[in-house]
């Protein structure tokens, strides 16, 4: 079918969808990125949205509209299309193939217009295009279904067992690279598409960490998803020198120094998200190890509502953030969900009548009406200096990323003795031990006691995926003593489906030990009562223990018995 050569703008000033204006502000707009279609460019505009878009090209060219909600951009299992139109043309076009019969290829585009387009996916596949219309949206679903996640991915790492011939140094040992050497081999078009590639698929997979490491003959990748590390099908052992170097320069480090630790960021917009990478590289045996920390700002809920709080848990931890003054502390591990949890707080309560400052180490997330500073200790700005500056501020609220030294702690109390709410964090494995860690070091149990509202501690446990789990009724004699067994004596476990990546969880949630200060903890903390003295009188005032905030997770069927003791077993709870 022949394509009629109609401009796109008049068709859409035709149809009154844009003003001749817009027109000829898009036309100047794409005179200067001329990589652009004209249908993105006035999409970005907000001239146009994207369904108005591909319906007047469809009724205005008479070729058919198709979406994935009518069932229209479902293809055709039995005819290897994916073979037709490799992965790769379809996903850097945005173009699905439907059907094909005998010569004719019938694909799904959003502007069949784009002649260039039509004839290399005609050169491609050799077959005469039948296009159809549909959103883009609804495309990219539709090629991630035909193709698989993850298919681009397996193809480069195939393919870096063939290219050790078109990336080598020609028998050089790695100390002997020179910088120039290093620089050619990372911008190679096989290494740059594999670094994009893997991770595109971590981002894909919601992971948070990727770990790149060195092994004797051979290349590790994993992904942390859900705070486990999942290793993925890694490529050949010659292509990490290469990776690292390429991960390297994104994140301006020195790529000729290898002996000692770096640090580097670098950011990056990846389908329409603006993510972070913070970059952390170590010397190993085999060579260096790469860590990259993924921060998706779209991927984190600034809500209290969502992270995990029961109902009588939130009614306490928003008495305590809505008090005037006074010190809240929030423990555990590194990558238990503090931060998020302080952020959600902090989004809470903010307004223009109070003035907010954060020092943190990193600033992870950037929140509006905040302000937030970042910990620079190789030229003296520390949270303890911070914390001095800020007191000459004229804050309200103050909250410091960790509580590391006494200098810090004691700025801490000081502040919420004097007209301030102070949160903070430290790395304890439970709440009351946080009490005896202040005392530990070096802060005088009265004051603790007068400037402390609450301590929460917290872990983040997986959910089940609700499109898989199944019920099942368990073995009394194999719980856990006191388990709050629902009444219907059922359980559920995880089973895996495509939409957790056969795992059979999706998603974290926190658990939460809540400890408000009470008169008694206030009494045993002045007598500097033990930590165990301490947990008695916490959980005879009602403080639900991390594992058993935990069960409670279980017996809704949120998540799973293994789980909540994978997570709670360190803490002694």
């Amino acid at each position: 079918m022949a394509t009629p050569k109609v401009k796109l703008g008049d068709l859409l000033v035709s149809a009154g969808l844009i003003s001749p204006e817009q027109l000829s502000r898009a036309l100047d707009v794409q005179k200067k990125n001329p990589s652009e279609t004209l249908g993105s460019v006035l999409l970005g505009l907000g001239a146009v949205s994207e369904s108005d878009l591909v319906r007047t090209l469809s009724k205005q060219l008479n070729i058919p509209y198709a979406t994935r909600e009518k069932g229209l951009l479902s293809p055709a299992k039995d005819q290897g299309l994916e073979q037709v139109l490799p992965e790769e043309i379809a996903r850097r076009y945005c173009v699905l193939p439907v059907s094909r019969h005998l010569n004719s290829l019938t694909v799904a585009l959003t502007d069949p217009l784009d002649l260039l387009v039509v004839d290399n996916i005609r050169r491609v596949t050799g077959c005469q295009i039948n296009p159809i219309i549909a959103p883009r949206s609804d495309i990219m679903l539709s090629i991630s279904e035909l193709y698989g996640e993850g298919g681009m991915l397996k193809e480069a790492v195939a393919a870096s067992y063939q290219e050790s011939d078109t990336i080598s140094f020609d028998g050089k040992a790695d100390e002997h690279l020179s910088l120039d050497d290093l620089v050619s081999s990372a911008e190679k078009p096989p290494v740059v598409k594999l670094t994009d590639l893997i991770i595109r698929q971590a981002i894909k997979q919601r992971a948070s960490d990727i770990h790149i490491e060195p092994l004797p003959s051979a290349i590790s990748i994993r992904y942390r998803i859900d705070g486990v590390l999942h290793e993925i099908a890694p490529p050949d052992a010659h292509m990490l020198l290469p990776l690292v170097s390429r991960i390297k320069i994104l994140s301006k480090m020195d790529i000729a120094e290898k002996r000692l630790p770096q640090d580097g960021s670098f950011r990056a917009t990846i389908e329409n998200r603006l993510i972070d990478f913070r970059v952390s590289t170590i010397p190993a045996m085999s060579g260096e190890k790469v860590v990259l920390r993924i921060l998706d700002r779209s991927a984190v809920s600034l809500d209290l509502n969502t992270l995990g709080f029961e109902k009588e848990e939130l009614e306490t931890f928003r008495e305590a953030i809505h008090r005037p003054y006074g010190m809240i502390l929030i423990t555990g591990p590194t990558g238990s969900g503090k931060t998020t949890t302080l952020y959600a707080a902090l989004n809470e309560i903010k307004s223009v009548e109070k003035n907010i400052t954060t020092i943190e180490d990193p600033v992870e997330y950037q929140i509006p009406g905040i302000n937030q500073v970042q910990v620079k200790p190789a030229i003296g700005l520390t949270f303890a200096t911070g914390l001095r500056a800020f007191l000459r501020q004229d804050p309200n609220i103050i909250l410091v990323g960790e509580t590391r030294d006494l200098e810090t702690a004691q700025i801490c109390v000081r502040a919420a003795l004097t007209g301030h709410l102070v949160f903070t964090t430290l790395h304890t494995n439970d709440a009351p031990t946080a009490i005896s860690r202040m005392i530990d070091i070096g802060i005088e149990p009265y004051f603790v006691t007068s400037s402390l509202l609450l301590v929460v501690a917290q872990r983040l446990v997986r959910q089940l995926c609700e499109k898989c789990r199944e019920p099942y009724r368990p073995d009394p004699l194999k719980l856990p003593k006191d388990f709050p067994m629902p009444p219907n004596g059922m359980l559920f476990r995880a089973k895996g489906c495509d939409a957790c990546s056969n795992t059979g969880f999706l998603g974290r949630r926190a658990i939460y030990e809540m400890m408000p200060m009470t008169e008694e903890l206030s009494h045993l903390s002045a007598t500097r009562a033990p930590t165990a003295e301490l947990r008695r009188a916490a959980q005879a005032g009602g403080m639900l223990t991390l594992q058993e905030a935990g069960f409670r997770k279980v017996a809704a069927g949120r998540t799973t018995i293994e789980e909540v003791l994978r997570v709670t077993m360190a803490s002694g709870t």
